[in-house]
């Protein structure tokens, strides 16, 4: 266990606690007109399901941040496990558009969204932005859920965990109870 003087800077010290949360990955993806842009996010929250409700957060003055200040529609991919050379594309520094890195990889584009949506993710929504929230460093998108363009069956999550995406390994047997 690592213990902090009081001291240290609290930030370093929740971002090192952020670490040790594991958090699920998820694909934002827009049609800006001029080209498709996205980014992995694991910065994602449902917050309502009557209505559809869910959250984003995106570091603020980040290029999608700057794109969905002036568009009001997009796309998440819930992403799978088998999805972790495509997250680490998207979270790559320089990366190019999102046609590219979808090169390659079976994908549609949502009906109402225009967003490019990989297939093979655990599910995909297409949503409209009711609320932009300045956050600390990032922009809060909250949104609604507007369409659904599918929902995997079956599938493992990818996973954010210490800096990596880790596999869940075997699922744990309960023990049988008394």
């Amino acid at each position: 266990m690592t213990k902090r003087s009081p001291g240290t800077d609290p930030g370093a010290a929740f971002a090192d606690a952020l670490g040790a949360w594991a958090a699920g990955v998820t694909l934002l993806t827009v049609a800006d007109g001029r080209d498709d842009i996205g980014t992995t996010v694991s910065a994602f929250c449902p917050v309502s399901l009557q209505p559809a409700l869910a959250a984003v957060a995106l570091i603020a003055g980040s290029y999608p941040a700057e794109v969905l200040g002036r568009l009001d529609f997009f796309a998440v991919t819930l992403l799978s496990a088998g999805q972790r050379v495509l997250a680490g594309r998207f979270a790559a520094a320089g990366r190019p558009g999102a046609r590219l890195l979808l090169d390659g990889v079976s994908h549609q584009r949502g009906e109402l969204s225009g967003a490019l949506i990989p297939d093979a993710g655990l599910a995909a929504l297409e949503c409209e932005i009711t609320e932009r929230l300045p956050a600390g460093d990032h922009l809060l998108v909250v949104f609604r859920v507007v369409a659904v363009p599918y929902v995997a069956e079956s599938g493992e999550p990818l996973i954010r965990f210490r800096g990596r995406y880790p596999s869940l390994g075997p699922t744990a047997t309960p023990a049988p109870s008394s």
